[in-house]
């Protein structure tokens, strides 16, 4: 089967994670898609593939020469941010360059103004949505990628290979997906996330992250006799939020840069809930956004009362980069592998985090590898196929490395 093809077969499965929700997988239809590809490993020679209770899918190919253990691994969940339901692909044979009408009767187009990077990819086929949904190339096209690099080696005996490891995991868009996954048992002395963006990236560096809960304690009094007795929850929140740096938010920021992110911001004159993420690579200047937060949290007290202001702030994840320098050989040999077939090296930061990160941390360093899609998320996703199959050459090369 063409990787693409496979990848058609599971954008077909509804497997949207479910923030906030307190069980893994955080929505049981995540299960189905790990039955098929169960089955689907069983059915080209990966005898000891199988789901655990929680959804996790593991299986191994066999190696051939003495080697390390490499693991590959992606997620099957979709991003909460818009629907994976009735997901309805189209593939664009021989695109024209100019822009593309995802769905005529919404007037939903993509534009090539808007997504430069389409030109880069005229004469390809690209596989699009129809406007009305993602398309799940984050994560379904790395598993399309890791099963089609499986099958190689599988029908191939005499290539040689070490043994290779391959993980399918729940919930990495709601920040669980290394939660439970069961590192002793996988097995794998290195391992890498086929989870990126377009042809070529390679990644080993990840934000530092932390969440902030900001309550605003107000006092509410009839207006008409407010005076000296009224704090409004809403005012001190807004004060909040312009005690922090204009420029530190993410439509400010790129590269390395870092922000803090109001969310999410509900309330009434009693009580406001302001809700943040905080992102930085350097883990100094990620502590001093921190204690800004404090800080601001500190002053308010002392102007309103104490009490005014609650601050609740939880670390996240942590930047992987410390735990790949004393093992920069996959790296490398993942730029070697891309150099061997024709692909120009990206080595990039993320902007965000990845499965990989946590697991590094837990003792399985893990980079990330792109899948070739963009604009993940949401109705202008896409991935053109033949990124997909040079992400397939891309794995056969790193695990004969």
């Amino acid at each position: 089967m063409k990787v693409h093809e496979r990848f058609l077969n599971y954008v077909k499965i509804d497997t949207q994670s479910v923030p906030e929700a307190e069980k893994i997988p955080s929505s049981e239809k995540q299960k189905d898609l790990g039955r098929l590809l169960v089955e689907e490993m069983i059915s080209i020679g990966i005898k000891d593939a199988y789901m655990d209770e929680n959804g996790y899918v593991y299986g191994t190919v066999k190696g051939n020469t003495d080697a390390p253990v490499i693991g590959f691994i992606a997620h099957m969940d979709t991003s909460p941010d818009m629907s994976g339901t009735n997901v309805k692909p189209r593939i664009i044979y021989d695109y024209d360059g100019g822009d593309i009408v995802l769905n005529e009767e919404k007037h939903i187009v993509m534009e090539t103004t808007v997504f430069e990077h389409l030109m880069k990819y005229t004469g390809q086929d690209l596989i699009v949505t129809d406007g009305t949904t993602l398309l799940g190339a984050d994560d379904k096209a790395g598993i399309a990628e890791i099963m089609s690099m499986a099958e190689y080696f599988i029908n191939a005996p005499h290539i040689k290979h070490g043994t290779i490891k391959i993980g399918f995991t729940p919930d990495e868009e709601v920040g669980q997906g290394a939660e439970l996954f069961n590192i002793e048992k996988f097995g794998a002395d290195y391992a890498y996330t086929v989870d990126g963006g377009e042809i070529g990236e390679l990644e080993y560096e990840n934000f530092n992250a932390a969440c902030a809960k900001v309550t605003i304690n107000g006092v509410n009094i009839h207006p008409g006799t407010a005076k000296n007795k009224m704090k409004n929850s809403i005012l001190i929140a807004m004060e909040f939020q312009k005690m922090l740096p204009v420029y530190e938010t993410p439509e400010n920021t790129e590269g390395y840069e870092g922000f803090s992110l109001l969310n999410e911001m509900s309330g009434n004159v009693e009580k406001t809930l302001l809700e943040y993420i905080i992102r930085d690579h350097n883990i100094d200047k990620f502590n001093i956004k921190k204690e800004r937060f404090k800080k601001n949290a500190d002053y308010l007290n002392e102007k309103y009362g104490q009490g005014a202001v609650e601050l609740k702030l939880e670390d996240s994840y942590f930047n992987m980069k410390e735990k790949i320098l004393p093992h920069m050989h996959i790296i490398e040999n993942a730029i070697k592998a891309m150099e061997n077939i024709g692909i120009e090296p990206k080595v990039v930061p993320i902007r965000g985090g990845t499965d990989g990160a946590r697991l590094s941390y837990m003792g399985l360093p893990c980079p990330n590898l792109c899948t070739g899609g963009h604009n993940f998320h949401g109705k202008y996703e896409y991935i053109p196929i033949q990124s997909m199959e040079k992400v397939v050459e891309l794995l056969i090369e790193i695990a004969k490395i």
